[in-house]
């Protein structure tokens, strides 16, 4: 498992790039199908990094209570299912039920959305505020898969209190940690 942080970020302020992805059954999802009414929050995920696995459950409550106060959640799968077929969008909607996850799914086959939002790591994340615009780009907390630290989800947790309390954003966001994204031959990011 080699950690990779997340330090390819996406501006804050900038706006949520579009995007049209399938889910796993092939139901196609706009960002406007998936924001909410108050913002988005947007993961870049997959089915074997073993720092999502750690995550998934909390995850699934996050959402919930993301979604009681008007957010829109959604999770991507960029990674190369070809390379990593545990990664395959005939794997994700057991994935997904296992851990209890109720929002969108997608799959983003050619990278593009990946590359878009400029996500580097599994598990990446993003949060929008009502008019689509960044005011969080990190990590969900503190825990890892080989640490003691609780999950909490702390970091993710301020950041949405604060943009649901109309606060300014918060001021250091630390980058997320997990796998990075395996990306198709030529689709690498060029740093």
């Amino acid at each position: 498992m080699a950690e990779t942080p997340s330090t390819r970020l996406l501006p804050l302020g900038s706006h949520a790039p579009e995007f049209e992805l399938p889910d796993a059954q092939g139901r196609p999802h706009t960002l406007d199908d998936v924001r909410g009414p108050r913002g988005l929050m947007v993961m870049f995920v997959c089915n074997h990094c073993p720092y999502v696995v750690h995550l998934a459950p909390a995850l699934a409550d996050f959402a919930r209570e993301a979604e009681a106060q008007g957010i829109g959640v959604v999770a991507i799968n960029s990674n190369d299912a070809e390379k990593y077929p545990a990664d395959a969008a005939d794997q994700m909607s057991a994935f997904a039920e296992k851990h209890g996850w109720a929002f969108p799914y997608l799959v983003d086959a050619d990278q593009g959305v990946a590359q878009a939002y400029v996500a580097a790591c599994t598990p990446d994340f993003y949060l929008f505020d009502g008019e689509l615009r960044l005011v969080y780009c990190g990590q969900f907390d503190g825990s890892r898969p080989k640490n003691k630290e609780p999950i909490t989800g702390a970091d993710l947790r301020e950041a949405l209190r604060r943009l649901v309390a109309g606060e300014t954003p918060v001021a250091t966001q630390r980058p997320s940690t997990g796998c990075n994204i395996k990306w198709k031959p030529g689709n690498e990011p060029h740093l």
